[in-house]
C-alpha cells in the first residue's frame, strides 16, 4: 500500500469519525491506524495509583494519567492505559459505582489490570454517573471511553 493510499485512509478516517481500523492484505502487509483521543502529555505519576484526570481544557493540569473530554452531556472518563477493566475491587464484591452514583474527584471508579498491577481510576470530577461504557473484565485500550459524568 503506498503512501498516498494511507492519507486518503487517513481522511476517510476523520471523515467518518472512525477511530481505529487494520487492514490486512493477501500480500501479507498489515497496517493498523488508530486516531489519537488525548495529546501525549508529560506523566508525573510515581505509583499505580492514577488521582487526576487528563482534562480536555487548556487551563487544567498536564500532569496527567486519565482523560476526562468536555462532551455536552457531561465529562467523558477516558482509559489512561491498555488493561483489564474491573468494575469491582473483587470477585463477587459489590462494583465501585453505579449508575445514578454521586461522585467526588477522589471517587474511585474502577480498576485497570495492566501487568498484574491493579491501577485504580479515580473520577477527577464532582457529578452524578450517567453511564458506564465497558463491561467488567473487559479490555481496554488507551482512550477507550469508561464513563460518563453529569
Amino acid at each position: 500500500m503506498d503512501l498516498e493510499k494511507i492519507k486518503k485512509l487517513m481522511s476517510a478516517m476523520e471523515e467518518h469519525g472512525v477511530q481505529r481500523i487494520a487492514i490486512k492484505e493477501e500480500s501479507g502487509f498489515e497496517l493498523e491506524l488508530e486516531k489519537s483521543v488525548c495529546p501525549l502529555v508529560k506523566s508525573s505519576q510515581t505509583s499505580a495509583t492514577h488521582t487526576h484526570p487528563c482534562l480536555h481544557k487548556e487551563e487544567d493540569s498536564q500532569e496527567v494519567s486519565t482523560k476526562v473530554v468536555d462532551s455536552e452531556e457531561g465529562f467523558i472518563i477516558t482509559s489512561p492505559m491498555v488493561g483489564t477493566f474491573y468494575s469491582s475491587p473483587a470477585p463477587g464484591e459489590e462494583p465501585f459505582i453505579k449508575i445514578g452514583d454521586h461522585v467526588d474527584a477522589e471517587t474511585v471508579l474502577c480498576v485497570i489490570e495492566a501487568m498484574k498491577v491493579m491501577n485504580e481510576v479515580k473520577a477527577g470530577k464532582k457529578g452524578t454517573i450517567a453511564q458506564i461504557f465497558v463491561d467488567h473484565a473487559h479490555p481496554v485500550e488507551f482512550g477507550t471511553k469508561l464513563f460518563r459524568i453529569v
